[in-house]
């Protein structure tokens, strides 16, 4: 059965070139300007203004949230440029709406655009928990360091009501299993009643990502996150309840935020931050137009010199996703970067060791056999 296809008006069907619709009222408060066609779709659809102003009268996008029932939850990887080879992420698609992020191509195998649809269509994994307590139970199973937020956010705003990621973590809590977390949400202090016994037992460590200390810049470019104060403080609530944390100064865009790493790396200092990392800003598949869309809105008067900034860090191209390149880039302006990060993180003495988390306390659940399903159901 063929797949309908989205209608494309005959009348702007030849405009093709200009498959990013604008809002205006619309996107208020939203990272992504436009809503971009994912690569998988056969048509772009257009929204046009006749004229009449029409587009003005738009009202502001609401977030929607869809009940998903996974099959599986935790996802492996072989990537060389990560330390983890196993991640969990609760939902698709995140709210926070980071004009950058290089998870917005995720949103084109669900039919829907990496734009505004990827943060304001998003999906809840409501039977997350379960499914983690049912991979634990299999005999096959050996516990590593499990990541979560490496794709989406787990403490976006709808976790406030979700709890999804809570119940990931009192799981890990309960089965004695390793993990670590990366956010850009003050939200992860409200489990710190599961995080504080889980670093007591060396399993947790928390990465903060902090890009930028201007509070306007984040405001634009990070409409829904935490405030860089915010982060901030949660970092120091974090460190006094002695839970281990990372800043990760993620990702460092050439021309806009790279003249803040030594104050940023400073501050998170001040906040007990023990570890530091960074990545270079990526720009995968369909986030290149949108970012380049968010630049051209923001930043006008800068907008080229970043691009031609971020193409001296890619060998003249806008990304580059080779292993041993796509975190760090190349060329003198990403060495540059990566010597200024490696002074400053060494005069604050950050990474002068590595927490390694134990997996030698995991507790494996126990296995439901279909005879025991059989007494449990009568």
């Amino acid at each position: 059965m063929n797949k309908p296809q989205p209608i494309v008006t005959p009348s702007v069907a030849n405009m093709a070139e200009h498959s990013v619709y604008h809002y205006s009222k619309a996107a208020a408060g939203r990272g992504a300007r436009s809503n971009l066609t994912g690569r998988y779709e056969h048509h772009s659809r257009i929204l046009y203004d006749d004229g009449w102003e029409s587009l003005g009268d738009s009202e502001r996008l609401k977030t929607e949230v869809t009940e998903e029932i996974a099959k599986k939850i935790i996802t492996t990887n072989k990537s060389p440029d990560i330390s983890f080879d196993r991640s969990v992420n609760t939902y698709r698609g995140c709210e926070h709406g980071c004009s950058y992020c290089y998870a917005r191509p995720t949103h084109a195998y669900m039919g829907l655009s990496p734009g505004l649809d990827f943060e304001t269509r998003l999906f809840a994994k409501i039977n997350a928990a379960e499914l983690l307590e049912a991979e634990f139970s299999q005999r096959q199973y050996r516990p590593r360091t499990i990541a979560i937020g490496t794709n989406t956010d787990p403490y976006q705003p709808i976790e406030r009501e979700r709890r999804l990621t809570r119940a990931i973590l009192q799981m890990m809590l309960k089965y004695r299993h390793p993990v670590a977390i990366v956010t850009k949400s003050a939200l992860i202090t409200r489990d710190i009643d599961i995080l504080k016994p889980l670093a007591e037992l060396g399993l947790v460590k928390c990465a903060i990502s902090i890009t930028t200390l201007d509070k306007g810049l984040a405001r634009s470019m990070e409409p829904r996150a935490s405030t860089p104060a915010k982060r901030l403080e949660a970092m120091e609530t974090l460190n006094q309840a002695g839970v281990p944390c990372v800043v990760m100064t993620a990702p460092i865009i050439p021309g806009l935020n790279d003249n803040e790493i030594e104050p940023l790396l400073g501050a998170a200092a001040n906040a007990g931050a023990q570890e530091a990392g960074y990545v270079m800003l990526r720009l995968p598949l369909e986030v290149r137009d949108l970012f380049k869309d968010w630049l051209e809105t923001h930043v006008p008067d800068r907008a080229a010199k970043v691009m031609s900034l971020i193409a001296q860090t890619r060998e003249g191209k806008d990304y580059d996703a080779t292993w041993g390149k796509r975190m760090r880039g190349t060329g003198p302006y990403a060495w540059t970067i990566g010597r200024r990060f490696e002074m400053a993180a060494k005069r604050l003495e950050f990474n002068r060791s590595s927490l390694k988390l134990r997996s030698d306390l995991f507790i494996r659940p126990q296995e439901k056999s279909d005879q025991l399903s059989l007494f449990d159901a009568a």
